[in-house]
């Protein structure tokens, strides 16, 4: 049995595309994610050794920026569950933005998460009143990732 002829809207590259949407918004968040991760970490390792009390309230920043990963493991999965034989070219640079929405998004995010979490987590140490203020901006460090998460899944609906 042969396999049907693709048309020029069907062409056979087309499912690469949405492979590559994939494979960038699981790469990239989790860089922004593992980068994020590893500075506010720093940090934490820097302001325990004076204040090894407070290892547990400075974990947030690493808490979210873990979170940036799954925005971007949520679209890679959305993704690759759409894959098969038959696949518009349309549909695949669509994918392909939805990737690198959440992906460059989520990277971005993760850097400004882990920049605010290492300073944040030190400057709270020595005065505790910063704490506050310091969870909003990680807040809204995180809602970037979360902007391009939610432009992701409205370019995957189309």
């Amino acid at each position: 049995m042969h396999a049907p002829e693709l048309s020029l809207d069907e062409p056979h590259f087309a499912s690469f595309f949405c492979v590559l949407g994939a494979v960038c918004a699981i790469v990239f968040s989790t860089l922004g994610a593992a980068y994020g991760t590893a500075k506010a970490s720093v940090g934490i390792c820097s302001m325990s050794i004076k204040h090894p009390r407070l290892i547990m309230k400075a974990i947030v920043p690493v808490v979210m920026a873990g979170i940036i990963a799954i925005y971007g493991l949520v679209i890679a999965v959305l993704l690759a569950g759409t894959l098969g034989n038959r696949y518009s070219a349309y549909k695949g640079f669509l994918n392909l933005s939805a990737g690198l929405a959440v992906g460059v998004s989520g990277m971005g995010a993760g850097i400004a998460i882990g920049v605010v979490g290492e300073a944040g987590v030190r400057a709270s140490a020595q005065q505790p009143k910063l704490f506050v203020a310091i969870i909003l901006i990680l807040i809204f460090a995180e809602v970037l990732g979360l902007y391009g998460l939610i432009v992701a899944i409205y370019l995957f609906s189309k």
